[in-house]
């Protein structure tokens, strides 16, 4: 029987990365970000109460639409084994999931947020005269303005950060395995042996010096030109921050991981100092 889990948590934290280490495995499939969440979601829209339609749907009838979505997309993968899907909205979703899915188990992928920021400011300037979708001629004026718009509750970042944290302190916290950048790019075999067990399979001998990914269409649609890269070996280079110290120093106060209390949460990550 084909098991469903899922990549998840905070953006320009590994998760490309992971996706591309777990489809080496000829039993796995896996991706960068797919439409299925925000289509599963554009669905319950139209069946709910501010639908058109509501009355032709109860609770069964919804779910089952849900779980076609999910068959119909992957269809032409329904032979392997194992299917992750990616998105930061699942996060928010483990009571949709739940209902949907057996057994799922949520890979979230985590690192300082303020390496986070960071790391949007490197693109934004290495992109001088592209001007993406990621931000307004508002937002993009300043460093400052551009980390606001990005971390607040429906930026990029923002949205992530509040589902990853709705989900670890939630009733479905022990679904989840929270994984550290630096540790995956520092410590790749020590990670993924972790991450199969969490996923109760036998390991698998992934090449950590040829890894093959390439989102570059998906990149050019969105404006921001290496979005989605992931370099041919994993590998962790140590450099100082870009940020202002004084945003350096606001946005690694939000890594909230480090608290282990109230959550069933798996976690790989560094301990706090």
């Amino acid at each position: 029987m084909q098991q469903v889990h899922f990549i998840s948590g905070l953006p320009r934290s590994g998760s490309t990365l992971l996706a591309a280490l777990l489809k080496q495995n000829p039993d796995f499939h896996a991706s960068m970000s797919s439409p299925v969440a925000p289509m599963m979601n554009s669905a319950l829209e139209q069946m709910g109460a501010g639908g058109e339609f509501v009355s032709f749907f109860d609770q069964n009838k919804r779910k089952r639409i849900c779980h076609a979505l999910f068959n119909a997309y992957y269809h032409e993968q329904q032979s392997l084994p194992v299917i992750f899907d990616t998105n930061r909205i699942w996060t928010a979703r483990l009571h949709q999931l739940s209902e949907l899915f057996d057994d799922f188990k949520v890979i979230c992928c985590v690192r300082n947020p303020a390496w986070i920021m960071d790391s949007f400011e490197c693109i934004y300037r290495k992109n001088p005269f592209d001007y993406s979708r990621m931000f307004n001629p508002q937002s993009r004026q300043t460093v400052y303005s551009r980390c606001d718009s990005l971390i607040n509750a429906g930026g990029t970042v923002g949205s992530a950060w509040t589902a990853l944290k709705e989900a670890y302190y939630g009733e479905y916290s022990d679904r989840l395995l929270l994984i550290d950048y630096d540790l995956l790019t520092q410590h790749p075999q020590r990670s993924m042996q972790l991450i199969y067990q969490f996923l109760g399979k036998d390991l698998y001998a992934h090449d950590f010096d040829n890894i093959d990914y390439d989102a570059n269409e998906f990149d050019q649609q969105l404006g921001v030109a290496g979005l989605h890269t992931v370099k041919k070996k994993v590998e962790f280079k140590a450099r100082r921050s870009i940020l202002p110290p004084d945003l350096f120093q606001k946005y690694s106060e939000m890594a909230f991981w480090q608290d282990t209390q109230g959550t069933a949460a798996n976690i790989i990550a560094p301990k706090s100092e």
